[in-house]
């Protein structure tokens, strides 16, 4: 029961370390996007093949270098995670914000003098809002697996807090007496993760107005 209890302590962990780590990545890669696919040109090119560079390293390894530098701590764990899904939102945003910029109603507002920032807030923006959604979504549960990771390996979350990466990586130790200290927590990241990524899925099929004829 004691073990139980640990675990579902884990959870509000688990889903605090995804929902910060989505935020920072989202807040950062909608700015760069929106940026980005607005202005085009140099400033474009900049930024993407930052993203480029980003991308070239697989999500752990990156996150394993911020967590490095920053140091091992549940803190430096989420902002690392956060680093890492950052290009992901900006190249979606700026994909999206290069078509939306071209439609009439964005044109005729900037021939009615409205100034960049506000045609990126109010007219290109809110046409990216649904995809950014989805995106998010789906990143929450990715974050709670990368976070799991680095506190498995010891670079996360540090004892005594109640993490279920870290549960894993103190359950090994145990894998063939006491079995269940590291298959409850693998269990647990396992539907936590499926459910987001379950719930990213079913909110493209209800937003995407693409989809709901099928």
């Amino acid at each position: 029961m004691a073990s139980d209890k640990i675990v579902i302590r884990g959870a509000r962990i688990a889903l605090g370390i995804g929902l910060i780590a989505d935020g920072i990545a989202g807040v950062v890669g909608v700015i760069l996007g929106l940026v980005s696919g607005f202005y085009s040109g140099k400033i474009d090119s900049l930024i993407m093949r930052l993203m480029d560079i980003m991308l070239a390293f697989p999500y752990l390894l990156l996150a394993l270098i911020v967590v490095a530098v920053l140091g091992p701590s549940l803190r430096n764990a989420m902002i690392a995670i956060g680093v890492v899904y950052i290009p992901q939102f900006a190249r979606l945003v700026r994909g999206t914000v290069l078509s939306v910029r071209e439609q009439d109603y964005v044109d005729a507002a900037r021939v009615m003098g409205a100034s960049a920032p506000r045609l990126m807030l109010r007219h290109v923006l809110p046409n990216a809002v649904v995809p950014i959604i989805v995106m998010a979504t789906l990143t929450v549960g990715y974050a709670i697996l990368e976070a799991s990771g680095l506190s498995f390996l010891g670079l996360g979350a540090q004892p005594p807090t109640a993490e279920w990466g870290a549960m894993l990586s103190g359950g090994r130790n145990y894998i063939l007496s006491d079995i269940w200290l590291a298959t409850i927590p693998g269990l647990a990241i396992l539907v936590t993760v499926l459910g987001f990524n379950l719930l990213g899925d079913g909110l493209r099929d209800a937003l995407d107005p693409r989809l709901r004829g099928r």
